[in-house]
């Protein structure tokens, strides 16, 4: 069964208690955390002070997805925090292989996320040591784009590498994802969806939720 985050970027922060009570009270999986630092992308967001107090209201696994320059100077700060998931995007990172161990020796899962542009085969020499692949289906920075549909191949690209080095690796996409395309996505080797405005800006979140955990790749729900 496919695993849904949705994004808290789009949540209402006025209310971050009560937005984290219905994603506990919902069927989603994780909680996605989009870490903006308005260096590496045009926009700034929340850092380690909001995943501390997202932590301290859920059990749902955090999954940081690290926008940011010099992630390395960050990785044991977010940990502490409270992330199980870290992903660094791989433009950000000239010496991936240095970043990824210094995220696993914290004990939490490394993800490696590559921009719209960025080629699924850059991380062939570094798949080993991968526990997630999120593929960007918007160009990252803000919120409530719409989705790039060249993604679709990109998972299906990445699903090839992982079946080819024979791994147990997720692949996540983030970005523009609705029940359309996720059914789509999913049938391409996607493992976990993340959406954020889809739930934030509806009249009924958990529904949404709902929609989106009970899609299969066959098109039924």
């Amino acid at each position: 069964m496919h695993i849904i985050a949705p994004s808290i970027l789009n949540a209402d922060f006025s209310k971050l208690g009560s937005e984290i009570d219905m994603l506990n009270a919902s069927k989603a999986d994780w909680v996605h955390l989009d870490i903006m630092d308005g260096s590496f992308v045009p926009n700034i967001s929340f850092g380690i002070p909001i995943v501390e107090a997202v932590r301290k209201k859920t059990d749902k696994v955090l999954d940081a997805h690290l926008m940011i320059v010099n992630p390395d100077k960050y990785i044991e700060r977010f940990a502490h925090a409270g992330a199980n998931y870290i992903t660094v995007h791989y433009e950000a990172c000239p010496v991936l292989e240095k970043v990824l161990g210094q995220i696993r020796s914290t004990g939490c899962k490394t993800g490696v996320a590559l921009n719209p542009d960025t080629p699924v085969k850059v991380l062939e020499p570094f798949i080993r040591n991968i526990d997630m692949v999120l593929i960007m289906s918007v160009n990252p920075g803000f919120g409530g784009q719409s989705f790039i549909p060249e993604s679709i191949n990109k998972v299906a690209q990445a699903r090839e590498l992982i079946r080819r080095e024979g791994l147990n690796v997720l692949i996540e996409v983030d970005g523009g994802v609705n029940s359309e395309n996720g059914k789509q996505l999913l049938r391409a080797g996607a493992d976990v969806l993340v959406a954020g405005s889809l739930i934030f800006n509806a009249s009924d979140p958990l529904q949404i939720i709902d929609n989106l955990k009970g899609m299969h790749s066959n098109g039924i729900s």
